[in-house]
């Protein structure tokens, strides 16, 4: 066994897997843990990381760098994505984090982060050669990544986001129609726009992994407290985000707060993240995808074990 450490500084939150994994890739998740954070707040509009989210993410990492040495991890990896990418101060914000908190902090390129995303969610699943879509919305943007058993072949990164987009569209409470309509307009461009056909048209099935995913189905379920073995596997129909999203957006934020299977941090951002979920959905013309606990913290764990 190998025990490894990943954390996942995100866009939107900064989570943590410790793992042990086996020799043949098996994974047993000793920690899990994920911190609303929003590192990206205000960045789509200033073009960098704010001292205040900063700080937010530093205060978690502190509590995270103690679980990881508590555990004797041998390895670790900490990868920075969009909005870290985006940021003109980004790379001073990675270089804290490896000197402040002896983490192995990597920012990751799109093509680094679809791998270790599809190879995670792929993890544990029968051989097929069915082409499958693996959906990964984020705070800054949402990935695609399109393949078959662990080999991902077309990604693509595109720049819509839960936070982004909020940002952007969204500035009552609870949401007006037209900045609803708006914020569903320009993802629908911006999907189709950077989807081709041709990498669409193939695909059969979808998997969605991160917050946005696991949220619906943990809403859909009346989950409390939060259940993974529960969310992992779960169907999440077309029709079941469309009427996630219609309840959603009829409430204000401290509504949202109280929704059982929710997490109270995420209020500000799911009513964009289900836009975002809907509408990728219709892009690939699918009805149902499956929810996975599986992504890139299980991707970076098999890489750093050597595993994947």
């Amino acid at each position: 066994m190998t025990r490894v450490a990943v954390v996942d500084i995100g866009t939107n939150s900064t989570r943590l897997l410790v793992a042990d994994v086996s020799p043949s890739g098996a994974v047993s998740t000793l920690v899990r843990r994920s911190t609303v954070t929003r590192l990206g707040a205000g960045v789509d509009a200033s073009g960098s990381l704010s001292p205040e989210a900063i700080d937010r993410v530093f205060r978690t990492l502190e509590a995270y760098s103690e679980e990881i040495d508590s555990h004797d991890c041998i390895a670790n990896l900490a990868v920075l994505t969009s909005a870290v990418r985006d940021a003109a101060n980004g790379p001073e914000f990675a270089e804290r984090i490896r000197r402040d908190f002896s983490l192995d902090a990597r920012v990751l390129a799109g093509e680094e982060e679809a791998q270790l995303t599809f190879l995670g969610a792929m993890h544990d699943r029968a051989s097929s050669e069915e082409p499958t879509v693996v959906i990964d919305i984020g705070g800054g943007s949402t990935e695609f990544i399109v393949g078959h058993d662990s080999i991902a072949g077309f990604h693509i990164s595109l720049p819509a986001g839960v936070v982004r987009m909020s940002e952007r569209h969204i500035s009552s409470d609870p949401p007006s129609p037209s900045e609803l309509q708006n914020l569903a307009r320009d993802v629908r461009t911006v999907f189709l726009a950077g989807l081709p056909p041709a990498q669409r048209a193939p695909v059969v099935r979808g998997i969605g992994v991160a917050g946005t995913a696991t949220s619906a189905a943990s809403i859909a379920q009346e989950l409390d407290p939060y259940d993974p073995a529960r969310v992992q596997g779960y169907p999440l129909e077309l029709a079941t985000v469309e009427l996630l999203l219609a309840r959603l957006a009829d409430m204000d934020e401290a509504q949202r707060r109280s929704v059982v299977g929710l997490h109270p941090d995420r209020a500000p951002t799911i009513v964009a993240g289900m836009i975002l979920l809907s509408e990728a959905l219709r892009a690939f013309e699918l009805d149902c995808i499956e929810v996975s606990e599986h992504d890139i913290l299980f991707g970076g764990a098999l890489h750093l074990a050597g595993a994947g």
